[in-house]
């Protein structure tokens, strides 16, 4: 199977070059924005091919595109607007459900590209040269630019591996160029043979992850530390938006990003660590899709509701979980989804479930059945960690690994539930040897 990752490559260009590269990214950008107006006079269009054909002379003569670039501008333009689409509908669905009263806004207006990151595609738009050097499409024609790199993206390089598409990334305070590239590197097929042990995965806000397996050991990822910095650039900068003048404005570019590169690379830094401690594993993850819109909010508008709310925001466990999937690959482990439902309620000793099980919603768990006492966030991992051993006893059974639980059918999922439900948690579970 492939694992496709992202050699970031910082290139090293003349001042001739960075101008080259900086009006063929502006312009880009221009014609992105152009397209999405056409779109949206047009019906909110999302095909296309239909947007090829009605925007590709106007690209080449307004804004002097290659032709490979005029053709990539309404592939980006026609997925962005899919993607919005997908969200009004399924927004449509919840409505109807009851599951929430907000409408999603994101087509009463055409979308806005405000970053100039630009798509190339390989052996068109760049290619790779020998001597770290890329050759890239610009405006003006073709720049030759040597580049450095992580030193393990650079062997891959070397060594051939399957170049995809990338992007021209500009970092503005640094005034520096990066060229993204997409590796697809092949990994070994996953067996049960070669994922003996299972790992779950609990997230949260007072903790970012705790870990545990079926053999009793456990890993707490604290966010003590990280969180309060992430909550203070998110006050910073409502603050600094809700004054609204030209100093605050240079402020809120200065610190732009920061926030955002806080989460991630805290993100990276826990799943390395976690994939670095269960290698050869198969890891569970809860599936955590619409969570929004499944969990109920406090309703009203005074500060500690608001604020209530708000921490169903604050963190990218999405973003956490992608790189825990990707990085598990690449350390000969696997990542799966399971159902996240009843996951902190369930007591993994006797199955007794309920929400009197955690006493205000705190760190300390109390079965009111069996009176089993644990915290909280250590009965959520385990409670994956046997809904993961079960699916992978499935596996061994069946020759069939199902990496994603299938919400859209309900009984399906009843029955799931009903199986979960009988799980018993025992420090003596772990997977036999000779499976």
């Amino acid at each position: 199977m492939q694992t496709v990752v992202t050699a970031k490559l910082k290139l090293n260009t003349t001042p001739e070059q960075f101008k080259a590269l900086r009006t063929t990214q502006l312009a880009y950008r221009d014609s992105l924005n152009y397209v999405s107006q056409y779109a949206f006079a047009h019906g909110k269009m999302s095909n296309a091919v239909r947007l090829q054909d009605a925007t590709y002379e106007e690209i080449r003569l307004r804004f002097h595109l290659p032709s490979q670039m005029a053709c990539s501008v309404p592939r980006q333009v026609g997925a962005s607007y899919k993607t919005l689409w997908t969200k009004v509908k399924n927004n449509a669905v919840h409505r109807k459900e009851g599951k929430t009263k907000k409408r999603y806004k994101g087509l009463d207006k055409a979308p806005t590209f405000i970053s100039p990151t630009l798509t190339y595609q390989y052996k068109k738009d760049y290619t790779l040269k020998k001597e770290q050097q890329v050759s890239i499409l610009t405006l003006e024609g073709r720049v030759i630019v040597p580049y450095t790199g992580y030193n393990k993206h650079v062997a891959l390089i070397q060594r051939g591996a399957e170049i995809g598409a990338s992007k021209l990334w500009y970092d503005k305070p640094r005034k520096q160029f990066y060229l993204l590239v997409s590796l697809a590197i092949e990994t070994a097929d996953p067996t049960p043979e070669t994922h003996k042990q299972v790992a779950g995965v609990d997230v949260g806000m007072r903790y970012l992850a705790v870990t545990a397996t079926m053999q009793g050991d456990c890993t707490f990822h604290s966010g003590k530390q990280i969180v309060p910095k992430a909550n203070h650039y998110a006050r910073l900068r409502k603050r600094l938006q809700k004054k609204g003048t030209r100093s605050a404005t240079r402020r809120l570019v200065a610190i732009s990003g920061r926030e955002r590169r806080l989460k991630q690379n805290t993100n990276h830094v826990v799943s390395k660590r976690i994939v670095q401690q269960h290698p050869q594993s198969l890891i569970g993850l809860e599936h955590l899709t619409d969570i929004r819109e499944r969990t109920k909010r406090r309703k009203g508008k005074n500060a500690k509701q608001r604020k209530a709310n708000r921490t169903f925001s604050k963190w990218s466990f999405a973003e956490l979980h992608s790189m825990i999937a990707y990085k598990a690959l690449l350390h000969r482990s696997m990542a799966i989804k399971v159902d996240a439902n009843y996951t902190s309620q369930a007591c993994p000793k006797c199955g007794h479930t309920c929400k009197e099980n955690r006493p205000n919603k705190g760190l300390l768990f109390v079965c009111q059945n069996c009176q089993y006492t644990l915290h909280a966030d250590l009965v959520g991992a385990r409670n994956i960690a046997m809904r993961t051993l079960l699916i992978r006893q499935d596996w061994i059974g069946t020759g069939l690994l199902s990496v994603r639980p299938d919400v859209s059918d309900d009984e399906a999922k009843a029955a799931r539930l009903k199986r979960y439900a009988g799980l018993r948690w025992s420090s003596d579970t772990t997977p036999s040897p000779r499976l």
